[in-house]
């Protein structure tokens, strides 16, 4: 169940609170500012749908008496928080990270795709586009890594730059970058699905992934300026 209010997933790249109590508070707030809504009003729950715990399991905001589907994921130094019209996964991973872990998780397809990149940095940004795609797709599934992610394959394209040489992108206001995507040309094979997911290389060391069923995606950056190490990766 969504949300038939909103239109587009609203996504914010952010510096990580001091605590995850702070990042859930920052998500409860971000729903409240996407719907319009008394940050009173919002609460964030989780429930399993494997168990029926409350502890675990994907999560949502109860906005009045509706549910609105969100997604929240971190890595070093980025929190991403996501809202939007129906269920939806949400990762960010750090290629310098990916390839520091021995993942024994992508398919022969994906090897094949990420080693015919040109560059080494290129291919290393491939694989942990797909494993940022594996990752928001069963996040949107709602079981999680209880799912082998070699089960989810990425079919990804070349990776879109989510910013010119600056660090800047377009719509760019009061310290945030904004930026719309459709999401229509990558996409991950599961379960017998293709699921359409959006893919964007925020810097030279940060993947973003979103699995929403193909609704657009609205990505808005406020890490700032000191965030802005992008420069565009040769392909």
């Amino acid at each position: 169940m969504g949300d038939p209010c909103l239109q587009a997933v609203s996504v914010r790249v952010m510096r990580p609170g001091a605590s995850r109590d702070a990042d859930r508070e920052a998500l409860r707030a971000f729903v409240a500012e996407v719907t319009d809504t008394d940050p009173a009003l919002v609460r964030v729950v989780r429930r399993c749908p494997h168990c029926g715990a409350a502890d675990h399991g994907r999560p949502s905001a109860l906005v009045a008496d509706r549910q609105v589907p969100v997604s929240l994921a971190r890595t070093s130094g980025a929190v991403v928080l996501a809202v939007g019209p129906g269920p939806l996964g949400v990762d960010v991973e750090r290629p310098s990270r990916v390839t520091a872990a021995a993942l024994d998780v992508f398919t022969p397809g994906e090897r094949a795709r990420a080693a015919a990149e040109v560059l080494p940095a290129a291919g290393d940004a491939h694989r942990t586009a797909c494993w940022a795609v594996k990752e928001s797709v069963l996040k949107r599934d709602g079981r999680g890594l209880r799912v082998d992610p070699v089960l989810v394959e990425a079919v990804l394209g070349p990776l879109r730059n989510g910013g010119d040489g600056d660090g800047h992108r377009d719509g760019d206001s009061d310290g945030g970058d904004d930026r719309d995507h459709d999401g229509d040309h990558d996409h991950a094979r599961f379960a017998g699905d293709e699921q359409p997911v959006t893919v964007l290389l925020l810097d030279d060391d940060l993947v973003l992934a979103v699995a929403a069923g193909g609704v657009p995606v609205h990505v808005q950056d406020v890490r700032g300026p000191a965030a802005a190490r992008v420069r565009p990766q040769q392909r």
